[in-house]
């Protein structure tokens, strides 16, 4: 079978391949040059450094996302939809996706979910500067969330074992955290989630232009729902 052509794609699927494995640290380009079985300066042919690789990879990632919000539902539900979106993507490639909060990209892929967030919180009424500072909030939740549950982030959080063991803890010292310690050591993570989105939506409600409600059974009865199995 003849060996696949080197392109700028297949470069880049090796340098996410890798960084799931080993994580970013581990991407040069010697390495992926070797994961590839070619010459080092045949990389440069079609990547001309390692930092446009691995904008290359975070782009990569963001043109995966599948976007199907509809464009004329309320602007909560299409909030949830974008939300889920990203999750999702960053569920299949959490530590490619710590690569795309962290850098600025200015393509199209990389700009495409920035103005549909953008352009759903303006349709709700929130001027620019309100429109940004939410944005930048739903996205911390989202990253947040993906910590913890690639169990980057353990405490209260446990990814398989419990973070808070039942046994060992004094009830004299900590009594709250002694009864709860069953909670706390285990965790539905898409409960969870789900359960932080919708407070967002819900204090994002409260800020738009006239309150409101956030329309339809998923803003009020499912989120009670959410918020029931969230803390099961």
């Amino acid at each position: 079978m003849p060996t696949e052509p080197l392109s700028r794609a297949r470069i880049v699927a090796a340098a996410i391949d890798l960084i799931e494995r080993e994580g970013a640290d581990a991407v040069s380009m010697r390495r992926i040059a070797a994961e590839l079985g070619v010459g080092v300066m045949s990389l440069y042919n079609h990547v001309p450094s390692k930092d446009a690789l691995l904008s290359g990879v975070a782009e990569a990632v963001l043109s995966e996302i599948e976007f199907t919000d509809d464009p004329d539902a309320h602007w909560a539900d299409r909030v949830r939809v974008q939300a889920r979106a990203f999750r999702q993507i960053a569920g299949h490639y959490p530590r490619s996706t710590m690569l795309v909060v962290s850098r600025q990209l200015h393509s199209a892929a990389g700009l495409l979910p920035v103005e549909r967030a953008l352009a759903t919180l303006r349709s709700a009424g929130f001027d620019g500067a309100e429109a940004v500072s939410m944005l930048r909030v739903f996205i911390a939740y989202i990253v947040g969330s993906l910590l913890r549950e690639v169990g980057v982030t353990p405490a209260f959080a446990p990814a398989s074992a419990p973070a808070v063991p039942s046994a060992g803890v004094d009830p004299a010292l900590f009594p709250e955290v002694g009864a709860m310690a069953s909670l706390l050591g285990t965790c539905d993570h898409e409960g969870e989630f789900e359960f932080g989105l919708e407070m967002l939506i819900q204090a994002a409600t409260a800020r738009a232009p006239g309150g409101g409600q956030t329309g339809g059974q998923t803003g009020g009865q499912a989120g009670k729902q959410v918020s029931r199995e969230g803390t099961r």
